[in-house]
């Protein structure tokens, strides 16, 4: 795996105002789009600029590297999940089991689809680089969140919270991406929707015992 040195991956300014947000987002779904058609290998920043309909001097003022492009994309996309798990944590906070199973699985299947495109360009970029301070980040705090979680079920308790919230993040996390690794038609996606929370609970129910 690449270990890319972390002051090449920063973006060397932030955008603020509605053009420069307009033009990193136009830059960013440009990274994908070239991603998913020519592969990591063959992304430079000019094809990205090229597709993005802007300069290459207007990339390097918020992408300083082809290696902040990619850094760039994983962290708009997990930032986007990030987002989504904590409002569904917040929302189903006090339901019982069948509804946490049933809300976690909705709300991670709709974020990871949201941008379908962009969840399997980040299973590229992870093909080829190290990954691993970033996923991991996303994966405590989801984990984090979990078990807070899971002790506001009414009526039941946990025989070992860190690991039923472990255990929960990878039933959702690892499911999810093998299909939109292997299979992300409509058909499999609906499969899932209907499978996956039926998993989540009963491994939730073999987890805990009554309060």
């Amino acid at each position: 795996m690449n270990r890319p040195d972390l002051s090449l991956v920063q973006p060397r300014k932030t955008a603020r105002q509605a053009r420069s947000i307009a033009t990193t987002e136009a830059i960013q779904q440009a990274t994908i789009q070239v991603l998913l058609a020519e592969g990591v290998g063959r992304l430079t920043t000019t094809r990205v600029a090229e597709r993005a309909g802007v300069s290459v001097g207007t990339l390097y003022q918020y992408f300083p590297h082809k290696q902040a492009l990619l850094f760039g994309v994983v962290e708009r996309q997990i930032g986007l999940i990030e987002k989504a798990m904590r409002a569904a944590c917040e929302r189903l906070t006090g339901c019982d089991l069948a509804m946490i199973a049933e809300g976690l699985s909705t709300a991670w299947l709709d974020a990871k689809t949201a941008d379908t495109i962009a969840s399997r360009a980040i299973y590229g970029i992870a093909a080829e680089f190290d990954l691993s301070s970033h996923m991991g980040r996303a994966a405590t705090l989801m984990r984090n969140s979990f078990e807070v979680l899971l002790a506001s079920a009414p009526g039941v308790r946990f025989r070992d919270p860190p690991a039923a919230a472990f255990m929960l993040a990878a039933l959702l996390g690892g499911s999810v991406r093998m299909v939109m690794e292997a299979d992300p038609s409509s058909d499999s996606l609906d499969r899932l929707r209907s499978e996956l929370p039926r998993a989540c609970y009963a491994y939730l129910c073999s987890a805990s015992a009554p309060a």
